[in-house]
């Protein structure tokens, strides 16, 4: 199985289709703050038995770059996942699964912004769909609401989340040349280092409630499935058929979140949520397909 991509493909996003599930069920008993907080410290714990001669081996150039792996790991990591679970307290699942989507639009933008990458007509075509797309989802099908009544505040975190993990995307043009175990251990710690200050302040202003046992179940999920299974099949999947096909699968992620929202916390899966999700998703794919084509 770790031979074949695609099967690697279908656990990663799969496993990540799964986290904004399990994000809703853990805004139950765990404060969205310190459940990202507690969960890059485990999922440190986790790697760092497996990364420790990896890092070792790496040392000089981690001493000459670590700032690179603070920053990616703040931002990519915890930023993304701060904001996602606490978004998580204001919409759906199926909103944030589809939400998701809308990264890669960003990482174009910033291509032509800060590279000033040529972008074709069928590109901005692409862009201008996902867009649209978003503001059906966000806008429960009646885009022209949100000039009267702006966005949901869970969609509006969600979307700046999505911005956040989308430079940390952009700036992995800039890794160093790690092996990938000391990399995943280094980010989470950095996603730890950056998401200390923010559960300190919630627990100061709300307490901190012991969970359930079912809520550490769900924590357990979310250490083990999408920060350590996913990430490690995706990478592998990148080793074995490159960056750009494997990068398409992340396409699923929508579709399997929110089949599993639908499934397992019982929401309701509406029209506007399959059209808005036809539209990023085809939107997507057809910004990608040509700049894949160009390249």
């Amino acid at each position: 199985m770790f031979g074949n991509a695609y099967v690697l493909l279908i656990i990663a996003t799969l496993g990540w289709g799964g986290n904004a599930v399990a994000g809703k069920l853990a805004s139950a008993g765990w404060e969205p703050f310190t459940l990202t907080c507690i969960r890059w410290l485990a999922v440190v714990l986790v790697i760092l038995p497996f990364a420790w001669r990896h890092m070792l081996a790496d040392k000089e150039l981690i001493a000459q770059r670590w700032w690179f792996f603070l920053f990616a790991g703040g931002v990519g990591m915890a930023l993304f996942n701060l904001l996602m679970f606490l978004a998580l307290n204001y919409t759906t699942a199926i909103n944030v699964s589809i939400e998701q989507a809308s990264m890669p639009v960003f990482i174009i933008l910033a291509n032509f912004i800060v590279f000033s990458q040529r972008v074709t007509a069928l590109q901005i075509v692409g862009v201008v769909l996902s867009i649209v797309g978003v503001l059906v989802t966000t806008s429960n099908g009646d885009p022209l609401a949100i000039f009267n009544n702006g966005l949901n505040k869970g969609d509006a975190i969600m979307l700046l989340g999505c911005f956040f993990y989308a430079v940390y995307t952009f700036v992995l043009r800039w890794r160093p040349k790690v092996h990938w175990l000391s990399f995943m251990c280094l980010i989470g710690f950095g996603a730890f280092l950056m998401s200390v200050p923010f559960a300190l302040y919630e627990t100061r202003n709300t307490g901190f409630a012991s969970p359930a046992s079912s809520d550490w179940l769900i924590m357990l999920y979310i250490v083990l499935i999408p920060s350590i299974v996913s990430q490690l099949s995706f990478a592998r999947s990148v080793e074995l058929i490159g960056g750009n096909r494997a990068g398409l699968f992340i396409n699923l992620v929508p579709v399997f979140g929110s089949v599993l929202a639908v499934l397992i916390i019982g929401e309701k899966f509406q029209l506007f949520h399959a059209i808005g999700m036809v539209l990023v998703i085809g939107g997507i794919m057809l910004a990608e397909r040509f700049a894949i084509a160009e390249n």
